[in-house]
């Protein structure tokens, strides 16, 4: 039984059962004949203009998606309604380029006459998180499905019923049973589901630990495997930098869904030269912050998703601290509350601490001075992650030469780290492997066939 909980008030919203083996094995079967009966079949056009009736729904129903999404994880309902829009933007461009990027291409010379083919492999597994579980549930899913594949989403336990409505919606734009279904299972039905001879392919965007048990499994099965981990971004600002832009996209990009985002600005790497001001305007940006109902149109900050978060991100400033970082704001759970949490901003940071080598996933911000460029670079990339960076100066010319030399996914210069539906997405290292969104997230779960013909004579 999964059950919910709204985080801030620790109110049972309601419970779901999870699916027996029998149950899951009618899915099984569901899909695959949604798949080879009706899905792999359909034209690409017909595809589309489902996946553009999807994007409709979602907006027609932003609301009701919204409060269920802050009811049970705690995001305030701001950025919950952001979240959906952005899921809707999301449909409309892959609806719109899907036919383009999906589009047989013709090699052609003296000696060859040949095309490139993209066909759909089967059925997907997306195993989700809970922070933004439409978006990354989606994210993962549409360019799969235009591509004519048919998917299942797992998702995290806490968030089953913003997964059901979600589901629900899908299911009625694309007006047929088994294209789009979620899965509430436990830990131990998912190798059974990798196994199964149908599943093609399984991403997961989660922790480490889960990334590796998954890619264990895809691997024992041979079946593609696609995975989003963690981050510990590094937010790098330069003494030519505009710190009031900086000052504020570092709280946005930190403090956002309650610090609970594996592209947030976790270091900020400041030169030395401006290292006073910038943090006295951070500071003073991050004081201004209050954990408040996450109902509340005005609310920043909330809390965060689950108890054991908390105890995880306490357990992790405590030892930073105790190997002698210095806090410039002290925060934490607030009396009473197991998920209340303010703001922490801590400096003087030791290397073998958890605030430089783990994920902190929570509003914890972390200072790191550098005197120059070299500095900033070398100490950007003395981290096993490697989702994304953010480069703050007024030289682009420069900002460019660095983002060549940092080991990361994605570089954001002068802007905040974000996914976005026309670029592809991804990390490096120990943050995962494979792209989602742009050209590249319509092939990665796709069987790239070349088809030769006899050379013209």
């Amino acid at each position: 039984m999964f059950e919910s909980v709204n985080p801030y008030t620790g109110e049972l919203l309601g419970s779901e059962p999870a699916l027996t083996d029998h149950q899951l094995s009618k899915r099984l079967d569901l899909a695959q004949s949604a798949f080879l009966g009706f899905w792999k079949l359909l034209p690409i056009e017909d595809r589309v203009w489902r996946v553009s009736r999807m994007a409709d729904s979602l907006l027609a129903n932003r609301e009701d998606l919204a409060r269920e999404l802050t009811l049970e994880m705690g995001k305030p309902i701001s950025q919950a309604r952001a979240e959906i829009d952005k899921c809707a933007r999301l449909c409309r461009h892959a609806a719109s380029v899907a036919d383009e990027q999906l589009a047989p291409r013709a090699v052609h010379d003296e000696n060859l006459r040949a095309s490139v083919n993209h066909r759909p492999l089967g059925g997907l597994l997306g195993i989700m998180p809970w922070n933004f579980p439409y978006w990354q549930s989606l994210r993962f899913a549409i360019p799969a499905m235009l591509a004519g594949n048919v998917v299942f989403v797992k998702p995290a336990p806490n968030v089953t019923r913003s997964a059901m409505r979600l589901s629900r919606l899908l299911e009625e734009a694309i007006g047929e049973p088994g294209v789009f279904q979620t899965l509430l299972i436990d830990h131990s039905q998912i190798e059974s589901v990798i196994a199964h001879p149908f599943i093609a392919g399984v991403s997961l965007t989660g922790s480490e630990r889960a990334g590796s048990a998954v890619a264990a499994l895809a691997g024992k099965h041979l079946k593609k495997c696609l995975l989003e981990l963690g981050g510990s971004d590094a937010f790098i600002v330069f003494e030519d930098a505009d710190l009031e832009e900086a000052t504020q996209a570092a709280l946005t990009s930190r403090m956002g869904n309650n610090g609970q985002t594996c592209i947030a600005a976790k270091r900020l790497i400041v030169q030395e030269s401006v290292l006073s001001r910038f943090t006295d305007a951070f500071l003073s940006a991050v004081s201004s912050l209050q954990c408040e109902d996450p109902l509340s149109n005005h609310a920043r900050l909330s809390c965060l998703a689950r108890p054991d978060l908390s105890d995880a991100l306490t357990r992790q400033v405590s030892a930073t601290l105790a190997l002698g970082a210095r806090p410039l704001l002290s925060g934490g759970l607030m009396p009473g509350s197991e998920t209340r949490f303010m703001p922490w901003v801590l400096t003087d940071i030791p290397p073998a601490s958890p605030a430089a080598t783990e994920e902190l996933f929570g509003p914890v911000a972390s200072i790191f001075a550098v005197p120059d460029a070299e500095a900033a670079i070398t100490l950007t990339n003395a981290t096993r992650f490697g989702l994304g960076t953010s480069i703050w100066t007024s030289d682009l010319d420069r900002a460019v030469n660095i983002a060549s030399q940092i080991e990361a996914g994605t570089i954001a210069i002068n802007q905040m780290v974000a996914s976005d539906p026309r670029l592809p997405f991804g990390g490096v290292k120990h943050s995962g492997f494979g792209r989602e969104l742009g050209p590249e997230g319509f092939l990665e779960f796709s069987n790239i066939q070349s088809i030769t013909l006899p050379s013209p004579t």
